[in-house]
């Protein structure tokens, strides 16, 4: 079963984009982040007409998740729990019905710019909540792959030039204690179980300005967590570079497991 993760950054702008890769990478279940649209006005049709289950958690013009799935799509849940007074659409889950159950979370992590202030404590706040609701998950004993846009770069090694990030939110000491927390509680990085030598990226982003993708000046902040009994389950992974190289592409690319479910 392959399973992707993919920051669109405007569904609606890139539908093309997005179902022309669907239509090459055939992968099973998708969550995409910053589909900046109400569910309403989500472009369901070119989609659905390529053989994926569609649910969304949308907001008007920010944030905004979406899980699509070839399979069936069971027990979906919108809003990271928490904190009833949390507005911003940025969290979803849903059981993915094939030869196993397996458990899919979606999320789009805040940016936490400008830092420090409110919008970085409300990016660290929403990661002790997202711990806690990956502690739920674990002791559930489901197979279980929480991905998505984290907005985090976890070491030096995931950015080109990591002096460059040293004031933002996304490579602050504390947006990445938080995100080792998390993964200290059980969870697999994929892809760094798969280039454990790597030096020097690989990346999900690279930035529409100063030709960062013509430089290769990227960072990886697009992350698929596996639970024990997902890592189990793994085969393969991957990032679809070649992605932003193409017409009016994502600042994201999309990054993908292949697990035996």
């Amino acid at each position: 079963m392959k399973i992707a993760t993919f920051n669109i950054n405007g569904i609606r702008a890139r539908i093309e984009t997005l179902t022309g890769w669907l239509a090459d990478a055939q992968p099973d279940v998708v969550v995409l982040q910053e589909i900046k649209t109400q569910d309403e006005s989500f472009p369901r049709e070119p989609i659905a007409d390529l053989g994926y289950n569609i649910e969304t958690h949308g907001q008007k013009g920010f944030n905004g998740v979406a899980i699509l799935s070839k399979l069936a799509l069971e027990d979906v849940t919108r809003g990271l729990p928490g904190d009833d007074a949390d507005e911003q659409a940025r969290y979803i889950e849903a059981t993915v019905v094939g030869r196993r159950a397996l458990r899919i979370a979606g999320l789009y992590l805040p940016n936490g710019n400008p830092q420090p202030g409110p919008k970085f404590d409300y990016k660290l706040a929403w990661m002790e909540r997202l711990r806690r609701r990956g502690q739920a998950l674990l002791a559930a004993e489901m197979p279980t792959v929480m991905m998505g846009d984290y907005n985090v770069i976890p070491e030096p090694r995931d950015a080109a030039f990591p002096e460059r990030w040293v004031n933002d939110a996304l490579f602050q000491p504390e947006s990445r204690a938080a995100l080792r927390r998390i993964l200290f509680d059980g969870w697999t990085d994929a892809v760094r179980l798969r280039h454990p030598g790597s030096t020097r990226g690989p990346f999900t982003f690279w930035d529409y300005q100063a030709g960062a993708w013509q430089r290769d000046h990227g960072i990886r902040i697009d992350h698929v967590l596996l639970s024990p009994q997902a890592a189990d389950l793994l085969i393969d992974m991957g990032i679809d570079r070649d992605e932003r190289a193409k017409d009016k592409p994502s600042d994201h690319v999309p990054v993908w497991v292949d697990l035996d479910a």
